[in-house]
């Protein structure tokens, strides 16, 4: 009788958590048919591009790896496009973070005007490409630019920005680091979520300022820095829209960023699939440095709770 009485309440039991559970996939439903068919399926899509010679128009070929190995060993424009782009995130990243963690530590210790200030530095990362190079082709211009006016001021010539091979990357190195606001409110963020009491413990045992942030600051910051280093690795290699639209890869290709290279192969030369490759070519590299950044961080990102034990191991 006790067990017949049991199977109806089991099953009773399994319908309602099969319930909770409808009403919890139903939810994130729309995330999910967003991330097959706006991710996931491109991905693929994208994979199965660049294992064929895929014109726009015309027949598609299957040549299984010959995209990759065209692009590795005969053709030079791809290392050279890769060179320029790692030197570019060999400076725009350590700088964007530098410069971000500097002003979220003003305005972390700022109390008057610091909303109006958040504001005004967050305000020029959500520009839009279009008017971000609006904005700096005037300022860089010989003729009328503004920094080349300001530049006059004090007797000198300012020399041309976005014509000389030696100073065109710089000045697009100068006008990404411009939307450093999102990066700069990320890291403000994890200042914040500093406890007070570790800095007057510090303060009331007579260490100074700069071992505080050397000793507190920069280790529970650590996380967050982390999240920027990989996210400004990212953005990097990713970098189109300001030297397209600003320099068009120039002068002389001092410009001409690996993600202006898939550019111009799907768009200009019209081949999807070689296109493609190096787009996964690029997700590689991504993904590899981020690795490494992962595998490096635990030399110095340390979380709450966290114990390092003699081996170096650590556990939670």
């Amino acid at each position: 009788m006790t067990h017949q009485g049991t199977v109806p309440l089991t099953a009773q039991k399994r319908q309602s958590a099969f319930s909770r559970h409808l009403a919890a996939y139903l939810f994130i439903s729309p995330w999910i048919l967003g991330f097959l068919f706006f991710t996931l399926g491109p991905l693929i899509f994208s994979l199965t591009m660049s294992f064929h010679d895929w014109p726009v128009v015309g027949e598609r070929t299957f040549i299984g790896f010959e995209n990759y190995r065209t692009m590795l060993f005969d053709d030079p424009q791809f290392w050279e496009s890769l060179w320029i782009t790692v030197k570019f995130a060999a400076i725009y990243v350590p700088f964007n973070i530098i410069i971000s963690f500097l002003v979220a530590l003003m305005l972390h210790h700022a109390n008057a005007w610091s909303g109006f200030f958040r504001t005004a530095f967050y305000l020029p990362s959500v520009i839009s490409g279009v008017a971000l190079v609006t904005i700096w082709s005037w300022i860089y211009s010989r003729e009328y630019g503004l920094l080349n006016f300001m530049l006059s001021m004090v007797g000198i010539d300012g020399p041309n920005w976005l014509g000389d091979p030696a100073l065109a990357i710089v000045a697009i190195i100068i006008a990404s680091l411009w939307g450093f606001g999102g990066t700069m409110l990320i890291l403000l963020t994890g200042l914040k979520a500093i406890p007070t009491e570790l800095y007057e413990a510090a303060t009331v045992s007579g260490v100074p300022g700069w071992a505080q942030m050397l000793f507190i600051t920069l280790p529970m910051l650590g996380p967050m820095l982390l999240f920027t280093f990989i996210t400004s690795i990212i953005s990097a290699f990713q970098q189109l829209t300001i030297a397209l639209l600003l320099t068009k890869g120039g002068p002389l290709g001092s410009t001409y960023f690996f993600a202006m290279y898939i550019y111009d192969n799907a768009f200009k030369y019209f081949d999807m699939g070689y296109a493609a490759a190096g787009s996964w070519v690029m997700f590689l590299i991504v993904l590899l440095l981020s690795l490494l950044v992962m595998r490096w961080s635990s030399a110095w990102v340390y979380y709450e709770g966290e114990v390092r034990e003699k081996g170096g191991d650590r556990d939670a």
